[in-house]
């Protein structure tokens, strides 16, 4: 057998070419999705007393309306498109030339263009042009919301939120409403997840098959990325791909080493995948073609045992101290190098909640309650601090009104947990 045939006969691969092959819309009512979110986010606004949103996140602004433009470069480029939302009508302000690309969408009444307020647009005259934004912005928001108006704001520039302010708006965050908007999923949500899961996870059976020692890491990890964007994913919001030694410590990005032979391979996928959504779950490989070390094993299912353990525990109703107190209790040689959280929320990217590692809570913890609809990624990373290799493993679930459902399929690795 060969080293690339060692990788590629795998059983327990081909069945995730039929779990869902549902190309975009395929049975999926995007505009029922699309409501549902708007509906979120106008609820939250309402709880708080905000009348109106100003977002500028690319992803929010996909996440309350649907539209998606350039995602990366607007998120570098705050503020180059903008989506106004009041209870009654949303305005998408779109970066210059491309107003076409906000039309046709149930949840945006109106299209206009962007008025790019920062430095790189206005040069010396940027507090004339963020005065002059904020003048204008104002008028807007309050022809249809009525004076006086409470604007929540995000990713601006500091200048826009002060002209406001100067105005007499009371400006106040609006990070909070969003990230509670996006915490609970729809089912026809849900349907979107599972499709960016399912590309996802055909992506990386496609690097595991072209391991082999001398292959780069760069180039395995573009073979992940041709695979997310000819299954229409939008791209990989991280480098998280190492090998061997550079496995330890954790988040050291894909770089030109070589893999050699007998090494592991450690990855975390973090892809915006179809129709937007997250597909965040890791795996660790072995380059072969002999059998894992006992050390590679039992770094592997010491892993295992604290995805496996949290996943046990989770149920809807749970306090975030409660999933705390009752987490994995990471053995003191790894727990310099542990990850950084016990699980995440995720949806079109990671988000609220953060639950955090039992030591790590009276510093870095909040309380809250792990709801039906959440969607979490259960985290792990073992590996001795200057030690010679670690595993990166994750899983990505649903809670359920009656526990929870594991939605990544990706299999772990027989040889790495025998």
């Amino acid at each position: 057998m060969t080293i690339l045939d060692w990788h590629a006969e795998r059983s327990d691969l081909a069945g995730l070419h039929l779990l869902d092959q549902a190309p975009e819309s395929a049975g999926i009512d995007l505009k029922a999705v699309r409501l549902y979110r708007l509906g979120r986010v106008r609820n939250e606004m309402a709880k708080r007393n905000i009348d109106a949103l100003i977002i500028s996140d690319p992803v929010n602004i996909r996440y309350a309306s649907g539209a998606r433009n350039m995602q990366i470069f607007c998120a570098r480029n705050t503020p180059s498109r903008y989506l106004l939302v009041t209870a009654s009508k949303n305005i998408l302000f779109e970066f210059t030339g491309c107003e076409h690309l906000g039309e046709g969408f149930e949840t945006i009444d109106e299209v206009r263009p962007s008025m790019t307020a920062s430095f790189v647009a206005a040069g010396p005259d940027i507090q004339a042009r963020e005065k002059r934004w904020a003048r204008d912005m104002l008028a807007t928001i309050s022809e249809i919301t009525g004076p006086r108006p409470i604007v929540g704001m995000e990713r601006m520039n500091a200048g826009s939120a002060i002209s406001l302010a100067e105005l007499g708006v009371k400006v106040v965050d609006a990070q909070e409403s969003l990230e509670m908007a996006r915490c609970i999923k729809s089912a026809e949500e849900l349907k979107c997840v599972v499709a960016s899961l399912r590309a996802t996870e055909r992506a990386v059976e496609n690097l595991r098959a072209a391991i082999r020692p001398g292959i780069t890491e760069n180039e395995l990890w573009s073979v992940l990325h041709q695979s997310v964007i000819a299954e229409n994913g939008d791209y990989c919001e991280t480098r998280l791909l190492s090998s061997g030694s550079r496995t330890n410590p954790w988040f050291q990005e894909c770089a030109s080493k070589l893999i050699g032979e007998n090494e592991l391979i450690a990855l975390d996928t973090d892809v915006v995948g179809c129709h937007g959504y997250y597909s965040d779950f890791s795996r660790t490989f072995h380059s072969g073609p002999a059998a894992p070390s006992e050390l590679q094993r039992t770094l592997y299912k010491m892993a295992h045992e604290q995805v496996q353990h949290n996943l046990g525990i989770i149920k809807p109703g749970m306090s975030f101290r409660e999933y705390s107190d009752q987490a994995w209790n990471i053995p003191e040689q790894f727990h310099a190098n542990r990850y950084y959280l016990s699980a995440h929320g995720v949806g079109m990217t990671g988000e609220y909640p953060y639950l955090y590692h039992h030591a790590d809570y009276t510093d870095a913890g909040y309380d809250g309650l792990i709801l039906p609809g959440m969607t979490l990624c259960v985290e792990s990373y073992i590996g001795e601090k200057a030690g010679a290799e670690g595993v990166k493993l994750e899983e990505q679930i649903l809670v359920t009104e009656t526990g929870i459902e594991v939605l990544s399929k990706f299999p772990f690795e027989e040889a790495l947990l025998s």
